[in-house]
């Protein structure tokens, strides 16, 4: 028997300047995480200026992989292992952070030269125990690489796993799922099978699932053998994810993800003394451990 989805109402809204808001869905008390993404972001959508952007500067992670998708706009991605890349909607910046990696995130130069609409999607995936010391790694997709599905009112893009016979060829480490996902008006969806616990992201339009109502910018989560379809009641855009449960609780401090308290602790610590690498070409500043 199929549980009930459950709607998610404990999103908070952050602003960071110049009309800058992201909408934080996970982790809340309703669900820590689906699947294994354990963090979830919806990044505008934010009109800049010329000559303004986004600064996110130099900063550490562990036990996790960041992916950012987005709609609208430009960021440009510089990290420790001496990546640069530019991601722009439709393609896949995938960093694996493993036993621990520094990057900075930021719009730009011919984006803030000219001012830009910025608008996405960015999350962090849990990776499995066995996996969370991996060395760190960075690949960058074009939207050529990741697979087309198309039905009758439903366009999506396969960003990541495994759904609907596709696969994504973005390098994941446990069994998962993330799609965009367009279904016109009276348009219905079942979700993907093969995956245990499911979410679902109305970036704009409005949806039924079963019988809860996911309006814009809302989310819901559902975990069990089976899950009800999705009915479009308008044109609408949708982020879907989950994947298997995690193995084990992970715990969540700034830009650390671990299974233990003692690991968070050590990545503190090397933060704070400077042991984690510099980021080429963007080493003169940092984001200062929060105390």
């Amino acid at each position: 028997m199929e549980a009930a989805p459950m709607l998610i109402a404990d999103a908070r809204v952050h602003d960071l300047g110049d009309g800058f808001m992201v909408r934080r869905m996970l982790p809340v008390l309703q669900a820590r995480h689906v699947g294994p993404f354990v963090f979830f972001d919806h990044i505008g959508p934010a009109t800049f200026a010329a000559g303004k952007g986004m600064d996110v500067r130099p900063h550490p992670h562990i036990g996790l992989a960041t992916v950012t998708w987005l709609f609208d706009g430009a960021i440009r991605h510089r990290d420790s292992l001496g990546s640069l890349a530019d991601i722009r909607p439709g393609e896949v910046n995938w960093m694996t952070s493993g036993h621990g990696i520094v990057h900075s995130e930021r719009t730009p130069p011919e984006a803030r030269q000219g001012g830009q609409l910025l608008h996405g999607i960015q999350v962090w995936v849990a990776l499995p125990q066995a996996d969370a010391e991996v060395d760190p790694e960075f690949h960058h997709h074009d939207r050529a690489a990741l697979p087309k599905i198309r039905r009758p009112g439903m366009e999506a893009v396969l960003i990541a796993g495994t759904a609907y016979g596709e696969r994504s060829p973005v390098k994941v480490f446990a069994p998962m799922f993330f799609l965009e996902v367009q279904l016109a008006a009276g348009a219905e969806l079942a979700l993907p099978v093969e995956h245990a616990e499911r979410g679902v992201h109305v970036v704009d339009g409005a949806v039924r699932w079963g019988e809860l109502e996911v309006g814009a910018q809302q989310m819901a989560v559902q975990a069990g053998p089976s899950a009800p379809p999705l009915r479009a009641h308008e044109a609408s855009r949708l982020m879907l994810f989950g994947g298997a449960p995690l193995d084990g609780e992970r715990h969540l401090w700034w830009n650390f993800v671990a299974s233990t308290r003692e690991r968070i602790e050590q990545a503190k610590a090397d933060w704070r003394e400077g042991r984690f690498p510099n980021v080429p070409g963007d080493d003169k500043e940092f984001i200062p451990l929060p105390e």
